[in-house]
């Protein structure tokens, strides 16, 4: 069983236990879930940067990352850093983050915010709403194509906006992506974890012009969004390059400078 199996599988336990603490009706009577959402996918079109900043504490492969600085304090940084929008990890077991991050960040956010999850529920759906999310992460190696579909269909029922993340070729492949605004290239190999900036090079051109190409994992050098934003990449999603630094903000900040 690789680490996405485990996941997912573990993933399946915490719903459940999550529908059983506070059920669905309980969390359509939450203040944001009534809120008007922002688009996140207008947001990076009309962005000079297009850099989705991450809260991040740690992750399986990097263990540690940051579980020092203060979510409030990173949030803040990052809007002072002029970032277009901000992925809140919300998976305890394996990243360190959980649910009341994303209500916390949206009570200090004005911009846009995408819960980043292992999505398999619709349930997870209605919880980002309620939570403050704008948009929600949907990956493609762990949902079939309907799935995709039907996840979609609800968040913009909610008035969410979608991130679809792929990996390779072969998700790409049959994907509806009249349901979705955004989709997403992960450099890194699930499998291996190695990162490759090619994997967005090479699929930029099986994704459609008519949603938003994101790019992410891997990225730490301002040219890097510079080749990128020649295959028509709009958003640039970074995690780590930012919080491994003491301070996450300023360190958007300085990269943003440096894209000039």
């Amino acid at each position: 069983m690789n680490i996405l199996d485990r996941i997912v599988a573990y993933k399946k336990l915490e719903v459940e236990a999550h529908k059983a603490a506070i059920p669905l009706e309980v969390l359509q009577r939450f203040e944001y879930y009534n809120r008007t959402v922002q688009s996140m996918s207008e947001a990076l079109s009309n962005s000079e940067s297009g850099i989705i900043a991450e809260h991040k504490r740690r992750s399986p492969s990097k263990s540690v990352i940051n579980e020092k600085s203060d979510l409030p304090d990173v949030i803040q940084g990052y809007q002072q850093a002029g970032i277009s929008a901000i992925s809140v990890l919300t998976d305890t077991r394996f990243f360190g983050g959980s649910i009341t991050d994303l209500l916390l960040a949206r009570s200090y956010s004005q911009i846009p915010l995408l819960r980043k999850e292992f999505m398999i529920d619709p349930y997870q759906v209605h919880e980002a709403k309620a939570h403050g999310a704008d948009a929600i992460l949907l990956i493609a190696a762990i949902l079939d194509k309907q799935e995709v579909i039907e996840l979609s269909d609800l968040a913009s029922s909610l008035g969410l906006e979608v991130l679809l993340e792929v990996h390779n070729q072969q998700e790409l492949i049959g994907q509806d992506f009249s349901h979705v605004q955004m989709v997403g290239v992960n450099n890194r190999d699930l499998k291996t974890f190695q990162v490759n900036l090619d994997n967005s090079r090479n699929l930029s051109a099986l994704i459609p012009d008519d949603v938003v190409k994101i790019s992410e994992s891997g990225l730490s050098q301002p040219e890097s969004i510079g080749d990128l934003r020649g295959y028509g990449y709009k958003g640039f999603l970074m995690g780590e390059s930012f919080m491994k630094q003491a301070d996450p903000g300023l360190a958007a900040a300085e990269f943003i400078k440096e894209l000039g």
